[in-house]
């Protein structure tokens, strides 16, 4: 008796491997124009215009160690730092930004929900009141970020839980303190007031290539965690509960996310500022344009933050908006309403 030879497979089945490429390929596609996009114009456009052709040659020159003469020194010692810099941030604030929305399931959170602004904002304004060299500002808001941050998980913590309600909380707090103790220091020195304004406005400007060195390792750390975490944090939606009884550490998990997506976070703004909306707004944009899933999530918000934030920047230097957080806020803060009003039509 014959054996039945298998049933072929229905057109769907065979279908499904090459709709999934074809969907992928073309945002894929789409993600690296934006950003070979951003380059471009970032490196190309300012008070000096480098055409785009001259552009690509510079990186070339640059990039295979040629000799830089004439537009290319422009290319490479001003601009490119600046727009790799904001590369750089804008992934980082946008990974961080996704990553606090999943681990409170709360659509309003931000990089900045548990005081690392503030404790950056205080750490800059010390270092700027009591006229300390450039070259520690930002160490001290990088320390006072962080500081924050822990100060924060020891007033929230509850045995060995974190519930998100005592973080969100004891990160208001936080936050509300140190900003005052920042404004008495302004009031003391306010010949220095203007220099913090700068700083609490974000400045991509003053970047190079030793600062994109520093940045990198916290971003690469910070960010490559909270990669690792994705799958967890898509556990993490169906609950507390539900997510326990799937074997999810779910207090070492949150542990971990705040730490990761803070570190990620203090590393970028004690550079540059802080710069606002960006981790609010941008995984919106990503969480309606790719899907839910915190892997692609967190990939395409670092694309699009980073890519956005250098336009961002391009537009604030190139206008009389000066401060990329202007430009930020002016963009991000209608968009937000915006989609405040969609969800609830």
């Amino acid at each position: 008796m014959s054996t039945p030879s298998p049933a072929p497979s229905s057109p769907a089945q065979t279908a499904r491997p090459v709709r999934g490429w074809a969907t992928r390929l073309p945002r894929a596609l789409g993600l690296a124009a934006l950003v070979a996009v951003a380059v471009i114009l970032g490196t190309g456009l300012g008070s000096v215009t480098v055409p785009p052709g001259d552009v690509l040659a510079a990186l070339w020159r640059g990039v295979s160690g040629q000799e830089l003469a004439g537009s290319d020194v422009i290319v490479w010692q001003i601009r490119l730092p600046r727009v790799v810099m904001g590369l750089l941030v804008g992934a980082a604030l946008s990974m961080s930004g996704g990553a606090f929305q999943g681990v409170f399931r709360n659509p309003l959170a931000d990089p900045y929900l548990l005081g690392v602004a503030s404790g950056s904002a205080l750490g800059a304004t010390v270092a700027i009141v009591l006229n300390w060299p450039r070259t520690l500002i930002p160490l001290a808001a990088l320390v006072c970020a962080l500081g924050a941050v822990a100060l924060t998980l020891i007033l929230a913590r509850e045995g060995r839980r974190f519930p998100p309600t005592r973080l969100i909380l004891s990160g208001v707090v936080i936050g509300s303190v140190l900003s005052a103790v920042s404004t008495a220091l302004i009031l003391r020195g306010q010949d220095r007031a203007r220099l913090v304004l700068s700083y609490t406005l974000g400045d991509l400007g003053f970047s190079g290539w030793h600062d994109v060195a520093t940045v990198l390792p916290y971003v690469a750390v910070g960010g490559g965690t909270l990669l690792l975490l994705s799958r967890a944090l898509d556990t993490l939606q169906l609950g507390d509960l539900t997510a326990r009884s799937l074997g999810v550490p779910v207090e070492r998990l949150r542990l971990l996310v705040v730490v990761a997506a803070s570190v990620a976070t203090a590393g970028a703004v004690a550079y540059v500022g802080i710069i606002g909306f960006v981790g609010l707004i941008v995984p919106h944009i990503a969480r309606l344009a790719f899907g839910a899933g915190h892997r692609t999530l967190l990939l395409t918000s670092a694309v699009l933050g980073g890519a956005g934030l250098v336009l961002a920047d391009l537009l604030a230097r190139t206008t009389v908006l000066s401060q990329v957080g202007i430009v930020t806020t002016l963009l991000g803060g209608p968009f937000f309403l915006w989609l405040l009003r969609r969800q609830r039509e």
